[in-house]
C-alpha cells in the first residue's frame, strides 16, 4: 500500500506568486476605527490631559465636524497603544464615542517613545515638568538608538553619526543644550516643588526655572524640607538663595533652621513698587528736568506731606 503524499503548505507558494503592488498594498497602512477600551496610554506618558479651555473647544469641533485626525497607535500583545492622540482619544470619550479611527503602525519602543514626545511637544500649553519629562525620556530612546539607522528613518539615522543625542536633540527642539539640561533637571525636583514650577501648587508659590535647577540637586529628604519652610515662610528662594541651598547641601551643612532663615530675608525682586508712566507727571515739572531730578522731587513732596500730617496729628 503506498505512502500518502505530504501536504503542501500553499502559503509560502501564494507569498511567492504574490504581485509585489499586492505585497506593498498588505504593508500599507489604513486608518481604522478601533473601540476606545482597546487602547491603553503609552507607559509613563509625560504630557497631562487636562480639561482645560482647549479641550472644550477639541470637544466642540468633534461634536460639530466629527473626528478630523486619526490618532496613532501600536500594535501590542493584548490591543494597543496609544503614541499620538491622547487628547483626542479623551475628548471622544467625554462626548460618549465608543471608538476612535487610527492609524495602526509597527514600533519599536525608541521610535514609538520619539514619535510621542515629537507629537506633542511643540502644544502651545506645556508645562515646564512636562517638557523636562518629554526631553529626558527623547534623549533615552535616541541614545538606545545611537548610530543603528535600521532603528529609525534614514534621514534622523544619518544626522545620527558622528553627533551626540544631546546635540542632535537640542537641534530638533530649536532649544540650547543647556536649557535643554534645565528642563531634565526638573524631573529630579520633588513633586510640590515641580507643582511650584509649573504654576499648579495649591498655596500658589511659584518658582521659576533657573532656581528649581539649582534645588534639583538638593537630597530629597532636603527637597521636602523645603517645602515645609516655603510654606512656613510664606517665601520661595531666590536664585541666589536656591546656589547657596546647592552649596550647602554638597558640603552637608544645610539643615531647616537654615533654609528658614535664608527664605525671611527680604529679597530685591520681592519688594513692592509702584510704575508710573513719565507722561503721567510731565505736566508738573519744567521741560529741562531730568528723571533723577523728577525723583528726587517727587520724594521731597512726599517727605513733605508725610511731616505735615504728623504735624496734623500732634495738634489734634
Amino acid at each position: 500500500m503506498s505512502k500518502p503524499l505530504p501536504k503542501i503548505n500553499t502559503s509560502s507558494l501564494d507569498e511567492l506568486f504574490s504581485t509585489e503592488d499586492e505585497r506593498q498594498e498588505e504593508n500599507k497602512e489604513r486608518v481604522e476605527s478601533i473601540p476606545i477600551t482597546k487602547i491603553k496610554d503609552f507607559n509613563n506618558h509625560p504630557y497631562h490631559v487636562r480639561t482645560d479651555e482647549d479641550m472644550i473647544h477639541l470637544v466642540e469641533s468633534i461634536k460639530e465636524n466629527g473626528q478630523l485626525v486619526p490618532v496613532l497607535v501600536r500594535p501590542t500583545t493584548d490591543g494597543f497603544e496609544m503614541i499620538s492622540g491622547h487628547r483626542r482619544k479623551y475628548a471622544l470619550e467625554l462626548i460618549g464615542q465608543n471608538e476612535v479611527h487610527a492609524i495602526v503602525r509597527n514600533l519599536t519602543d525608541e521610535q514609538a517613545t520619539i514619535l510621542m514626545v515629537d507629537s506633542n511637544i511643540q502644544r502651545e500649553h506645556i508645562l515646564p515638568s512636562e517638557r523636562g519629562f518629554a526631553y529626558k525620556m527623547k534623549l533615552e530612546a535616541m541614545k538606545r538608538q545611537g548610530k543603528r539607522v535600521d532603528l529609525t528613518c534614514s534621514q534622523v539615522g544619518n544626522k545620527l553619526i558622528g553627533k551626540k543625542s544631546l546635540e542632535l536633540l537640542a537641534e530638533e527642539s530649536g532649544e540650547s543644550k543647556n536649557q535643554i539640561h534645565r528642563y531634565i533637571r526638573l524631573t529630579y525636583l520633588v513633586k510640590p516643588l515641580r507643582d511650584m514650577v509649573d504654576g499648579l501648587y495649591e498655596d500658589g508659590f511659584k518658582i521659576a526655572l533657573n532656581p528649581a535647577y539649582e534645588l534639583s540637586f538638593l537630597t530629597i529628604k532636603e527637597q521636602n524640607m523645603l517645602v515645609e519652610c516655603i510654606t512656613s515662610s510664606l517665601a520661595t528662594p531666590s536664585l541666589s538663595q536656591s546656589q547657596e541651598f546647592k552649596r550647602l547641601s554638597q558640603a552637608e551643612k544645610l539643615d531647616k533652621d537654615t533654609m528658614i532663615e535664608m527664605l525671611m530675608m527680604e529679597k530685591p525682586n520681592q519688594k513692592e513698587k509702584i510704575s508710573i508712566q513719565m507722561e503721567e507727571i510731565d505736566k508738573f515739572f519744567p521741560r529741562s528736568f531730568t528723571p533723577q531730578q523728577k525723583k528726587s522731587q517727587i520724594i521731597k513732596l512726599l517727605e513733605n506731606w508725610s511731616k505735615k500730617r504728623e504735624m496734623d496729628k500732634s495738634a489734634r
